[in-house]
C-alpha cells in the first residue's frame, strides 16, 4: 500500500500545500515612473510562494503595512475571509491602497497554490483577450491638430480605443476664454506644474507643494469658474481638428476638463456631442450624485466615473440613480479582483458597461485583466505607460 501511495504521489505536485499555506512576512518596495510612484508588495508564506501586490499609484506604504499584524499566520487562500476582516482599515482613492494591494496578493498566492488561473476561480473567462485604451498626453501648449497625430501614433501601435484630455488648461493663456474672480486663473495656471506625490521634501518645498496641491482641489462647484462662449468655441474647434486626423470610427474618450461647475460641463458636452465621444470622464466628483443625473439626462454623451470609489456599495447611488452610463473603477481603489467584479455585476444589472482605470505597473494590469476577463459588461481597460519603454522589463 505505502509503495502504490508514493507511486501516486510521485505524479502529483506537492509543491503546495493550501490548507496548511500561512503567511510568514509582506515586505513593499518603490518604483517611480510607471508612469507613476507605485509601492510594490510581496506577502511571504512558508511554503516558498510569494504573492505580488501593488498600492494605488501616489498611496502611502503605511496603508499596507498596518495590516500586516492581522495577517501573519493566517491561510492566504482564505481571501474573502480576509478582506472583509481588512476592509474596515481602507477608504475611498488611495486610502484604499493597503487593502487593495493585499487582496491582489491573496489571489495570486491562491492561484499559484492550486494551479489556477484566478479568472478561473472567479466563474471562467467571457473573452480571450482583453481590449486596451490608450490615455494620450501631450506636453505643453499644443493644437487640436497636433493631439490628432499622438492619438493617430496610438492607432498605428494598434490600439482600437483611445482617450485624450480636453481640458481649461488649454484656455488659461486665452484672453476672454474663462471667467472667474479676476486672478484666480492666473494662480491656477501658477500653480499647475507641481508633483503632488513628491517624497523628500524640504520643509519650505513641502509647504509649497501643499499650496499647490490645495489650488488644484478645490471642488468644482465652488472655483467660482466659468467657461465662456469663446472658450466653448477653442475646445469645440479642439475636438474637431482631434477627429479630422483620426476620423470618426475609433472610439475617442476625453477627461481632465478642470475643475467648472455643472452649467458649464453641461454645455461643453453639448458642444461636442457631434463628434461622437465615447465617454465624459470625471466632470464633477463622483460624490455628486444628483449633479451626475442632471449632466446624464442633458446630453447623448455617455457619462463615466469611478476611479476614486472603494466597494462596491459606494457605486451603487450613481448606477441605481441613472447618473452614469458608464462606471470606472480602478482595481487598487475598488477593493480589488473580487469587488471589481461584484462592481461590474452590479452595474449589469441596471444596464451600465465598465471600464477600468489603471496607471499602474504590470501588477495591477495583470490583476485587472483576470479580473475583467470573467466580468461580463466589461468595456475598455486603460493603458497609461505605453511611453515607458522599460515597464514590460519588470515581469519575466
Amino acid at each position: 500500500m505505502q509503495d502504490n501511495f508514493s507511486e501516486a504521489l510521485a505524479h502529483v505536485n506537492t509543491n503546495s500545500r493550501p490548507s496548511d499555506l500561512r503567511i510568514t512576512d509582506i515586505r513593499v518596495c518603490d518604483v517611480v515612473g510607471l508612469p507613476m510612484h507605485c509601492t510594490l508588495v510581496k506577502v511571504y508564506t512558508n511554503q516558498g510562494l510569494v504573492g505580488l501586490g501593488e498600492v494605488r499609484d501616489g498611496g502611502s506604504r503605511n496603508f499596507l503595512l498596518a495590516l500586516k499584524s492581522r495577517l501573519i499566520g493566517e491561510n492566504p487562500c482564505n481571501i474573502d475571509k480576509l478582506f472583509r476582516r481588512i476592509k474596515q482599515f481602507g477608504g475611498h482613492a488611495r486610502q484604499a491602497g493597503g487593502v487593495c494591494a493585499i487582496e491582489l496578493a491573496l489571489w495570486d498566492l491562491a492561484g499559484k497554490a492550486y494551479g489556477v488561473p484566478v479568472y478561473q476561480m472567479l466563474g471562467g473567462k467571457f473573452r480571450d483577450k482583453v481590449r486596451l485604451y490608450c490615455d494620450t498626453d501631450v506636453e505643453g501648449r499644443h493644437t487640436g491638430k497636433e493631439m490628432g497625430q499622438a492619438l493617430k501614433k496610438r492607432m498605428e501601435k494598434g490600439f482600437t480605443f483611445l482617450k485624450m484630455d480636453l481640458g481649461i488648461d488649454l484656455l488659461y493663456h486665452e484672453p476672454g476664454a474663462l471667467s472667474a474672480p479676476l486672478g484666480f486663473v492666473e494662480e491656477l495656471a501658477a500653480a499647475a506644474d507641481y508633483n503632488p506625490i513628491a517624497r523628500s521634501l524640504s520643509p519650505d518645498a513641502r509647504t509649497l507643494r501643499n499650496r499647490k496641491y490645495d489650488m488644484n482641489n478645490i471642488p468644482h462647484p465652488f472655483t467660482g469658474i466659468q467657461v465662456t462662449e469663446k472658450g466653448f468655441d477653442i475646445l469645440e474647434q479642439y475636438v474637431a481638428d482631434v477627429r479630422s486626423v483620426i476620423g470618426y470610427e475609433i472610439p475617442l474618450a476625453i477627461d481632465h476638463f478642470g475643475h467648472i461647475p455643472l452649467g458649464s460641463c453641461i454645455r461643453l458636452a453639448r458642444r461636442i456631442e457631434k463628434y461622437n465621444i465615447a465617454w465624459m470622464e470625471d466632470m464633477i466628483p463622483w460624490q455628486y450624485t444628483g449633479q451626475y443625473v442632471q449632466l446624464a439626462r442633458s446630453t447623448t454623451i455617455p457619462i463615466c466615473t469611478g476611479e476614486d470609489i472603494y466597494l462596491k456599495e459606494n457605486f451603487r447611488p450613481l448606477v441605481e440613480a441613472g447618473g452614469v452610463s458608464v462606471i470606472h473603477p480602478d482595481i487598487l481603489t475598488s477593493g480589488g479582483i473580487l469587488e471589481n467584479k461584484k462592481i461590474g455585476d452590479m452595474a449589469q444589472d441596471h444596464g451600465v458597461a465598465m471600464a477600468v482605470h489603471m496607471a499602474e505597473s504590470p501588477i495591477a494590469c495583470m490583476a485587472a485583466v483576470h479580473s475583467v476577463a470573467a466580468t461580463e459588461n466589461f468595456l475598455a481597460l486603460e493603458f497609461h505607460s505605453v511611453d515607458v519603454p522599460w515597464w514590460r522589463d519588470i515581469v519575466k
